[in-house]
């Protein structure tokens, strides 16, 4: 491969790297053709962008992008795709789904960067599971901050329809 070639693809890995939140790491080796098509159907119709990469040059673009990615570089090794997605555990949730019914137990997770962490090894896949996204994280602390205010209001309106009865029962006598 010409170095022109070389710098034109990691160039592209690089803006595609910078237009997702998360990727994930993932050793898809050993899938047959009818199986890695399911997988990229799979990925497609979840929103998940997989791209099959040279470890060499998808270190390279890690290296100049503005996050260290330095504890990524040990996971290059083998054959090495790219899962990207904005949904931080949706990578997750499709490779144990689809690793636990392909007859060659793959994919397998090398590493993840999900959330600003790094998360390396195979057994870090469930802890990626139960993220949560930022998003989820705030509305949940919303309504938690809500749930006093509406109890308040609650018991306001409620205890108005007893006065009110109240009332209703001292004026009919």
């Amino acid at each position: 491969m010409k170095k022109e070639d070389k710098s034109a693809i990691i160039k592209q890995l690089e803006s595609t790297i910078n237009e997702y939140a998360h990727f994930y790491l993932a050793d898809i080796g050993g899938l047959n053709a009818a199986e890695t098509s399911e997988l990229r159907r799979v990925c497609y119709k979840q929103d998940i962008k997989l791209v099959v990469v040279k470890n060499t040059l998808l270190q390279k673009a890690l290296e100049s992008s503005t996050v260290d990615f330095t504890e990524i570089y040990g996971s290059l090794t083998g054959a090495t795709s790219m899962l990207l997605s904005n949904i931080g555990n949706a990578p997750a949730l499709l490779i144990k789904d689809f690793s636990r019914l392909s007859k060659s137990k793959k994919p397998v997770l090398k590493a993840a960067y999900v959330e600003e962490s790094f998360y390396i090894g195979e057994n870090q896949l469930d802890a990626l599971i139960s993220i949560k996204s930022k998003n989820v994280l705030i509305g949940e602390l919303i309504g938690l901050l809500q749930s006093p205010a509406k109890n308040v209001v609650s018991a306001l309106q409620s205890g108005g329809t007893t006065i009110h009865g109240v009332l209703k029962t001292l004026s009919e006598r």
